[in-house]
């Protein structure tokens, strides 16, 4: 992010417990007590980098799309696989019913 001259920097972003707490119960995470202060310290590590990159000169840098743009990568045939045998890809399903999977509910 190129800042205007005299503008001020934006404040860096700061991660706290209770943050921590909130994104591992959105998460689903069981994050014991004791790993809370060292994850939220190893965020702010993370986000301190992120803030680094933001000091990077991208002038005149065309923006990507692709990593691998302009390259030509080889595409396979497009045909049915064993996919076509329900009893066999619900073989290993921990749970199936009516010949679909069944996973837990994941939005309340």
């Amino acid at each position: 992010m190129n800042h205007l001259p005299g503008a001020s920097k934006p404040a860096p972003m700061s991660i706290d417990e209770k943050t921590v707490r909130k994104v591992a119960k959105l998460a689903r995470l069981a994050l014991p007590e004791d790993r809370v202060k060292p994850m939220a310290d190893e965020l702010n590590g993370i986000m301190a980098w992120i803030e680094q990159l933001n000091e990077v000169d991208v002038e005149g840098v065309e923006p990507m799309t692709s990593a691998v743009e302009g390259l030509s990568l080889p595409m396979r045939e497009d045909v049915v696989t064993a996919g076509d045998d329900p009893q066999k890809v619900l073989k290993n399903a921990p749970k199936s019913e009516d010949g679909f999977f069944v996973v837990p509910k994941v939005v309340e």
